[in-house]
């Protein structure tokens, strides 16, 4: 696919799908890291006491959020040239990269229900880009990703709710926007393929319905560097707040003369709302008592 036309499919959809950017090599090296990463080889991961059993494995471990912050192999990946490459094509020139996530997702897990991730990371200029890569073949059997094509023209960030439905995890399930709550396209891709998405596109992954395996993903959000980035983790809402924790992954960060912040850290995504709850408030904690420092 030439730039043009990953610009027209991105700008008609929400979303395009590459498949095999990353070779069988790399798959398999970024499942050892992953499971490296989960059982603490590469430092410590918050909220791995909220676990049940004997420690954090690959198999009970849902996702874990900045593991580029832990393993300099989760690193180079937020940093590879072929998806900077493509990024430049969608919301380039400048792009920089502010969260990078690894979901392990094994075989009775749950998924994720619809959402925006604009609503999560908020852009000033609606660049937020998600990089979904996928660790293993994903099929509808397994919780592959669901779009709403066309979702993201709309501008508008829907409502959220706490849904009750033991099909996804404890995140809020966005609603009253003019799509079947059970509809969308299903994105199955091979191993080593790339999905890149809107900020604005609604999408969904359901559980992992097989027996047996995994439906290990990489999740990477980028945006145009040009942009500030108000993202205040849950505190209220600060327009000319500009976090300065990212990684440049292509072209100038114009704000360079502001210098950079460390504020984020890994820990894991809980999948019971309660517990996710208790790891809010200690992130909260963190993420202020780090910008206060800072």
């Amino acid at each position: 696919m030439d730039r043009d036309a990953m610009r027209e499919a991105y700008a008609r959809d929400g979303y395009i799908a590459i498949e095999k950017l990353f070779s069988s090599d790399e798959i398999e090296r970024l499942r050892d890291e992953a499971t490296a990463i989960v059982e603490g080889e590469r430092g410590e991961i918050m909220g791995t006491d909220l676990i049940e059993g004997d420690g954090p494995t690959i198999s009970n471990v849902l996702a874990i959020h900045f593991p580029h912050k832990a393993s300099p192999i989760m690193l180079d990946v937020v940093k590879d040239a072929r998806v900077a490459e493509v990024l430049t094509a969608l919301i380039g020139p400048d792009v920089k990269c502010m969260q990078s996530m690894l979901f392990a997702k094994n075989a009775g897990k749950p998924g994720q229900a619809w959402h925006q991730d604009e609503h999560y990371i908020a852009t000033r200029d609606r660049s937020l880009c998600g990089v979904w890569i996928a660790l293993d073949d994903a099929t509808v059997e397994n919780g592959c990703l669901w779009m709403h094509p066309g979702s993201h023209k709309h501008g508008i960030l829907w409502p959220t709710k706490p849904h009750g439905d033991p099909r996804f995890d404890s995140s809020e399930e966005a609603y009253d926007f003019p799509y079947a709550r059970e509809g969308g396209v299903a994105v199955e891709v091979p191993a080593g393929s790339v999905v890149f998405f809107d900020g604005y596109v609604l999408h969904r992954s359901l559980e992992n319905k097989r027996t047996e395996g995994f439906r290990r993903a990489i999740v990477n959000h980028y945006m145009n560097a040009r942009s500030y980035l108000p993202w205040t983790f849950g505190l209220p809402p600060a327009p000319h707040v500009d976090v300065r924790d990212f990684v440049l992954v292509a072209g100038e960060d114009p704000y360079d003369w502001k210098g950079k912040e460390e504020i984020t850290f890994p820990f894991v995504r809980p999948e019971d709302p309660a517990q996710a709850g208790l790891l809010f408030q200690r992130l909260i904690a963190m993420a202020e008592e780090r910008k206060t420092d800072a």
